[in-house]
């Protein structure tokens, strides 16, 4: 069986890689980075809880020191990235297609054939497993179809993620986070707030409620993820699903969509706001989240008309 452990020993392995290509450059810092990082992928279910907090916090100490630096390895020149450009134009991301067309059709054919009855892929991680499948695949018909030098992929991995540096990791980390503060009970004493505001009975009012502290939470902690625990503890499950009887797969996954919306608007999330603003050397540093607030603030009473519709309209 294919399980979850899989995809983290390929997560790993990759991060192990760019470690040995910064050691190669004596980049100590992100090779330390890096080679930490894949050392939890590695071994993060095999050791305690301990070891696992104490490699964060050896990430943290090196990425807080301004260990973290850029690099610009040379894979190829860019007249020759030119060349490649003006031939192949917009089919340069047909690999990219690859890996949504993996695993969304793959998982579909594997939940709805008499494929799913081998057993090949651990329960409930069938899309999350082909999704990494889906990666290699895109990598080698990429690599099939470019001919670039052996090391470009690697290279270039490298180069992307020492340019983001500790901010790729910052979703895993705000994500954690959200479980802390779901196993610190921050859910409940929000539920117990949310239940003396909230009139009883009030159904729209709840979804309401429920969608904004998404967003809200998610503007503070920079991941829907990460916001999705305290407020699924606060309102989602005691008051939306077990109280109101509502459809918990439609307030769950629209939640999630209503969380994605405050993401759009926080610095917080660094690695999809703010980074790209440095990567294309905006003068506006907060440009990116100010074009995206025309999306966002439509977006987020679309999810919470769909919450409430699907969920208890057309479910009751």
């Amino acid at each position: 069986m294919i399980t979850y452990e899989w995809l983290y020993a390929l997560a790993g392995a990759a991060f192990a890689l760019w470690a040995l290509l910064s050691v190669r450059e004596r980049r100590w810092g992100n090779a330390g980075f890096w080679a930490l990082l894949a050392a939890s992928f590695l071994l993060g279910s095999h050791v305690s809880d301990l070891m696992n907090g104490l490699l964060v916090l050896a990430m943290v100490a090196i990425a807080g020191g301004g260990g973290l630096t850029r690099s610009d390895p040379p894979t190829t020149t860019p007249q020759e990235r030119q060349l490649l450009s003006e031939r192949l134009g917009n089919r340069l991301f047909l690999p990219a297609l690859v890996v949504p067309l993996i695993a969304v059709a793959g998982t579909l054919l594997y939940n709805y054939t008499p494929f799913s009855e081998t057993g090949l892929f651990e329960a409930r991680r069938e899309t999350l497993i082909l999704f990494g499948v889906g990666v290699v695949a895109a990598l080698m018909s990429a690599i099939a179809w470019l001919r670039p030098p052996l090391l470009a992929p690697a290279e270039e991995g490298r180069r992307l993620l020492d340019s983001i540096g500790w901010a790729a990791i910052l979703p895993q980390m705000l994500a954690a986070l959200g479980a802390v503060f779901a196993l610190a009970g921050v859910g409940e004493i929000i539920g117990s707030l949310a239940g003396d505001i909230i009139p009883r009975g009030s159904v729209f009012l709840t979804v309401v409620v429920f969608a904004l502290g998404m967003a809200l939470f998610t503007v503070i902690m920079g991941n829907a993820f990460a916001a999705f625990p305290v407020m699924a503890a606060a309102i989602g499950i005691p008051l939306l699903v077990q109280q109101y009887g509502g459809n918990p797969a439609v307030i769950g996954a629209v939640g999630m969509l209503a969380g994605f919306c405050g993401t759009l608007l926080t610095p917080m999330a660094a690695n999809f706001n703010i980074v790209p603003a440095a990567l294309l050397a905006l003068k506006d540093q907060h440009g990116v989240i100010r074009q995206q607030i025309g999306t966002a603030l439509p977006l987020l009473v679309c999810n919470i008309v769909i919450i409430y519709v699907g969920a208890f309209l057309l479910w009751n």
